[in-house]
Order: C-alpha cells, then sequence, then structure tokens
C-alpha cells in the first residue's frame, strides 16, 4: 500500500516560500505542507497569493495540509474571538491553497481539557463554514496536550464526524507513546503523518523541535509505525518534518534529496 510523500517546508525553513515549492517538487515529493505565515510573509513583502497558487499548480503538487491556528485553546475574554477571526482567515487562505486541513495547535501552557474540546468544536464548525477541516495537533514538549492518546481522547470527546488528529511520529516518542497508543486509532480519523526522528543522545521528554533529526539517524522505531499504519489501511498523505538547524544551514537540494531516498527506503515507496 503506498504512501504518498510530502514536505513540510519547516524542513528547509531558511527558503523563500517560491523557492521551498520549487525544491519539493525536483526533490520528487507529491505534495508540500505551507505554513499560513509564510504565504503572508511572502504577501506583505509584495507578492500576491495568485503566485503561491500558480507555483504549486505549475509543479503537478498537493498540499495536503496547512500549518497553524494558535491561541485558541488558552484565549480569555475579548481575545477569543478575535482569535477565531483570525482562525477563520487561516482557514480560507487553507482554502484558496488547496489544502483540506488546517492544523490546530494546543495550549503551550496548562489548560482545561473540557475548554480544548468545546472550542476545538468551534473550529470544527468555522471550517464547515471555510471549506477546511482544522485537525488536532499534540505537542510533546507542550503542557496542555503533549500525548497522543490525549488528543485521540479529544476528537472522540468532540463527537463531530469532521474531527481528526494529526500523528506525529517525533511528538508520540517525546510524549512517552508508543504504536500501542496508535492501535485503536481508526485511520480516518488520522488527517496526515509527520515522520521525523529523535535526537539519540536526549532522552525522551527532553527533546523539543530542534532536536528532531533526520529520519534514520534516531532512536525512534519508524518501520513499525510504518507497518502498523499500513496494516490498518492508511495509504494518506506523509510530510518529512524536520526543524534541523545543522540541516537548515546545508544545501537543501542535498537535505531533500536523502529526506526522499530515506522514506522512499523506509516505506517501500516506488517514488
Amino acid at each position: 500500500m503506498s504512501f504518498t510523500l510530502c514536505l513540510n517546508t519547516s524542513t528547509i525553513r531558511p527558503q523563500p516560500i517560491l523557492e521551498k515549492i520549487r525544491l519539493a517538487a525536483e526533490a520528487g515529493f507529491a505534495g508540500v505542507e505551507l505554513w499560513i505565515n509564510d504565504v503572508y510573509e511572502y504577501v506583505g513583502q509584495g507578492g500576491e497569493v495568485s503566485d503561491i497558487e500558480k507555483a504549486v499548480a505549475d509543479h503537478g503538487l498537493i498540499v495536503p495540509c496547512s500549518i497553524a491556528a494558535r491561541f485558541w485553546g488558552e484565549a480569555v475574554g475579548p481575545e477569543y474571538p478575535l482569535i477565531l477571526e483570525e482562525t477563520r482567515r487561516r482557514l480560507e487562505m487553507a482554502a484558496r491553497i488547496g489544502a483540506p486541513y488546517l492544523v490546530a495547535t494546543p495550549p503551550r501552557e496548562p489548560c482545561d481539557i473540557g475548554q480544548i474540546t468545546r472550542r476545538y468544536k468551534d473550529l470544527l464548525e468555522i471550517g464547515r463554514q471555510a471549506g477546511v477541516k482544522p485537525t488536532f495537533e499534540y505537542i510533546s514538549f507542550f503542557k496542555s496536550v503533549s500525548k497522543l492518546s490525549e488528543a485521540w481522547q479529544i476528537v472522540q470527546d468532540t463527537d463531530d464526524p469532521d474531527a481528526t488528529l494529526i500523528l506525529d511520529s517525533f511528538h508520540t516518542f517525546n510524549g512517552g507513546c508508543t504504536i500501542d497508543d496508535l492501535r485503536p486509532i481508526p485511520v480516518e480519523r488520522i488527517s496526515h503523518w509527520h515522520i521525523d526522528d529523535a535526537a539519540p543522545d536526549i532522552p525522551a521528554g527532553r527533546q523539543t523541535d530542534p532536536d528532531r533529526v533526520m529520519i534514520g539517524d534516531g532512536p525512534i522505531d519508524l518501520e513499525a509505525e510504518a507497518q502498523l499504519l499500513r496494516a490498518k489501511g492508511y495509504s494518506g498523505t506523509v510530510s518529512l518534518e524536520l526543524f534541523n538547524k545543522e540541516l537548515w544551514a546545508r544545501d537543501p537540494a542535498e537535505v531533500l534529496k536523502v529526506g526522499i531516498e530515506r522514506m522512499r527506503a523506509l516505506l517501500d515507496d516506488s517514488g
């Protein structure tokens, strides 16, 4: 069963957005996961969203997911309606660039889980209006929802058919979860899969985004995760997602060459 190989553009973050799109296509990726802040920055510098749309189309890429909606879980008082309006704008931008999902990031600090669940339901309703589904993210070094199991519970508790979560190998490992926590999750509730490895010399639970390393260079059993997903019937999109400053300093084309080769070898994808 084949996965669709994509690039999360954080992997080559210093590059301009149009260059990220070009490099992803030339490396052989089928899709490119775009950050809304990159789109905003490009427009702020005088570009047009249509330039990004055209670049994606000209290179024959898909946009499996976009990133991100933040601060909706913890906003207080009059801040919350303002955050919802910004989330609506981001959902509408995601729709314009062709992404079916927008990542919804949980609060960094402790927050009532009931409130997060209720507000995720609010986002899902706005998403239906915008034509893009907010997909729930767990962040292993955040203090609200750090575990895959917690994210899955929230998705269930929303009792909404559009509720999904975005799977992330690094956050599953660093959050102290295993593939056993993945077993009960139906594939239709998994919007997308971020694949990455963890630093081999830092214990799980003490790592943050910059500690991610190229797949195959760390301790995560990515093969077991891929096998389980395949056995469950997942044949969706998967993005290479790194935030490694050492990789950012290298030739981005070489980084992506290594990345896609390792994804193909791991996922048994012919490309």
